[in-house]
């Protein structure tokens, strides 16, 4: 019997909410989820319902107001942050893909996806190659010098997820990722999450409305009000 793959992201006891008294909003109430390598999971439902808070908390963006965060087997937040530098943490561990590119404009492809190396302390040789590597892998090796402007959506979008990976990061959260993209893209793009999350060892988290691709995630979270209700497969 396989055993079980490591989980990479552990959300336990986890609450946010926003300012006090009347004011006061849960955004998000006791959740409890573990993600696991080679996952590619969905969080769903209505606005508000914190599915975008809760993605930001596995981002290290938003401080929870209590619980216990493990990412990659780090435990990263236990009602405090336990590591003072939150931007190297999120260099280390997370890749980001949003529902727009986000590509900086007067970049080609290469050096969109090279600049994020660039930052994170790689010479500029080894950053143009891992670019390189990267845009290669995704098939979109052949636009390395195209500008922004003149890509297609799906070509945009696989130089953002290149972008994401640049760093080798174990987590990949997404929001929207898809919803830019007619049927056919989009289910290229959830597809090569998938071979993403299989080949690098990684777990992608994506929030989307897009019902046209929800037989393509491995796990389907609901978020009702800040409350974890059910997940497809199990019952609610």
């Amino acid at each position: 019997m396989d055993s079980p793959r490591p989980p990479l992201i552990e959300i336990s006891g986890v609450s946010k909410h926003f300012g006090e008294g009347e004011t006061r909003v849960d955004a998000l109430r006791d959740i409890n989820l573990t993600v696991r390598q080679g996952e590619v999971v969905a969080l769903l439902g209505p606005s508000g319902s914190g599915k975008t808070t809760l993605l930001n908390v596995v981002g290290c963006i938003i401080d929870p107001t209590k619980g216990q965060v493990t990412l990659d087997g780090e435990l990263v937040f236990d009602n405090r942050w336990l590591r003072g530098d939150l931007r190297k943490l999120r260099l280390d561990k997370i890749g980001f893909i949003f529902q727009f590119h986000n590509l900086l404009p007067f970049l080609n492809a290469r050096d969109n996806v090279a600049l994020v190396l660039t930052l994170s302390g790689k010479s500029g040789a080894d950053a143009q190659a891992r670019a390189t590597e990267l845009l290669d892998y995704l098939e979109v090796g052949h636009r390395a010098a195209a500008m922004p402007a003149l890509l297609s959506g799906g070509e945009a979008q696989r130089v953002a997820i290149a972008r994401a990976l640049a760093n080798n990061p174990r987590i990949i959260l997404a929001d929207e990722p898809t919803a830019a993209l007619d049927s056919k893209r989009a289910g290229i793009v959830v597809d090569l999450l998938r071979k993403l999350a299989s080949e690098q060892d990684a777990c992608i988290v994506a929030v989307t409305h897009d019902e046209k691709i929800y037989d393509r995630f491995d796990r389907l979270f609901h978020l009702r009000d800040g409350v974890l209700e059910y997940e497809r497969g199990e019952e609610p």
